[in-house]
């Protein structure tokens, strides 16, 4: 039973002199890793099977700077994690996750994350099928790859803020674990561990551009293992896909990109919206649907429209009480006889909305601008009640806007309290998404919780 294992060794493990690489190809048997559990090595492939099952590499080196290569598959169930710069305890360094199971309820740490500082609520791959994984460490960075696409880009901070239960996350220098903690398996092949020294590392340059984890929220939503995903974001104003990927590596935030589907939009039909789908699938970003104008639900097949991850919708397109087509953010096409009623209109439209086939309700509880001064007003405690009780009636998610910040506090509790889920949403106008202050602000206010996220059914 043997596996090849490719090592790139170094003239010293703590004083490095360059950038020289020295390969080593080796064939090991079992005794070259440190097992306990389940753990079977044939025909060069390594299986952890089952949970508790652990493999530590076992050669007496401590590797600082490296590259890992290796070929991956997760059986039906199989989870587990790559830890990097750990120990025999296993209780330090970093973990980097193995996970394809679409049923997990724990659904935002998917394959790739790097557990608690950057977790993924995408997953490219599939359960028993291989996949390229490839994770480097280079000064204070850690780059995470699968199949050729980067999906982290982490640098540690000089000062990296941690709960205790995580204190031990951060770069120092330590062995390799191959670690199974679900009811399959875990299958590696192809290992290739290259290290190189630092010379050339430019450290301070490095942390120049980390985030200042000291002030940033998002940090606090990975350590407490919290989703961390915009569910609203818009390839508009500049944003290219290209943009946002990096972004959203920088930030440490998800993406779920949103395309405007429906007359007059970006998307008219079918055939539209499959040839994007297309083009998006291998992207690092859950897609959604945004379904525009009423009669969007004719315009688009079923089989269409769940090709998507999720559907979303709004309440700010509709014919007003008069039949005049009326987009709420348009002044113009708002006109208003008597306040009071035209709230009750734009309830009524609210609920009816509320029917439709989609998973969220987005843009929540927007007013217009000639009355969203007194939102807490026109929302009282009745209307919110009719709103709430229809909106858990249909089972769909609530957004929390950061453009608007909406809806306010009391909707939002009451909401939780009714066992309605929450979704997060910039729904972005320039470039810059941001880092959803609002919705923070509320998830602490309201005291939302993981379990009060909408999880997303992911098509790959």
């Amino acid at each position: 039973m043997k596996i090849k294992l490719m090592i790139a060794a170094v003239i010293a493990c703590l004083v490095f002199t360059g950038f020289t690489k020295e390969n080593v190809s080796d064939t090991v048997d079992h005794n070259a890793w440190k097992t306990t559990g389940v753990v079977v090595i044939q025909n060069d492939v390594l299986t952890l099977a089952g949970s508790n099952a652990r493999a530590l590499l076992n050669d007496g080196k401590g590797y600082t700077n490296f590259e890992l290569d290796m070929d991956v598959r997760t059986t039906t169930g199989g989870k587990g994690y790559i830890g990097i710069h750990t120990d025999a305890t296993d209780r330090k360094g970093y973990r980097i996750a193995l996970n394809n199971d679409r049923e997990d309820p724990v659904w935002w740490r998917m394959t790739g994350s790097l557990v608690s500082v950057r977790n993924l609520t995408k997953s490219f791959v599939k359960e028993n099928e291989w996949f390229k994984m490839n994770i480097r460490v280079e000064g204070r960075l850690i780059r995470v790859r699968i199949n050729g696409e980067t999906v982290v880009e982490y640098i540690e901070p000089s000062k990296p803020f941690r709960l205790k239960e995580n204190a031990k996350a951060l770069l120092s220098q330590g062995t390799i674990s191959l670690v199974g903690t679900g009811r399959g398996n875990l299958q590696f092949k192809n290992i290739s561990l290259e290290a190189f020294s630092a010379k050339g590392i430019d450290i301070p340059a490095q942390w120049a551009n980390a985030v200042d984890e000291q002030t940033d929220e998002i940090i606090r939503l990975h350590q407490e293992d919290f989703p961390v995903l915009d569910y609203h974001v818009h390839l508009k104003g500049g944003l290219t896909k290209e943009v946002a990927a990096r972004q959203s590596r920088q930030t440490g935030v998800n993406y779920g990109l949103a395309i405007n589907c429906g007359i007059g939009f970006s998307i008219t039909n079918d055939t539209e919206l499959y040839n994007y789908l297309d083009t998006m699938r291998t992207q690092p970003f859950i897609l959604a649907m945004q379904a525009e104008g009423r009669e969007w639900v004719t315009t688009f097949s079923e089989a269409a429209r769940n090709s998507f991850d999720y559907v979303f919708t709004d309440a700010m397109t509709f014919l007003d009480h008069k039949g005049r087509r009326t987009h709420l953010w348009v002044n113009k096409e708002v006109i208003i006889d008597d306040e009071q009623a035209y709230m009750d209109m734009m309830l009524d439209r609210i609920c009816s909305v509320l029917e439709e086939p989609v998973d969220m309700y987005v843009n929540s509880c927007f007013l217009p601008d000639a009355m969203s001064d007194r939102y807490d007003m026109f929302w009282t405690e009745e209307r919110i009640d009719r709103f709430v009780n229809a909106l858990a009636k249909s089972g769909k998610a609530l957004e929390i806007n950061e453009l608007y910040h909406i809806p306010n506090k009391a909707i939002i509790q009451k909401a939780k309290a009714a066992g309605v889920k929450f979704t997060f949403g910039s729904n972005n106008i320039t470039p810059e998404v941001g880092t959803l202050d609002y919705c923070i602000r509320m998830k602490k206010e309201c005291g939302l919780t993981a379990q009060d996220m909408y999880k997303p059914h992911i098509n790959i």
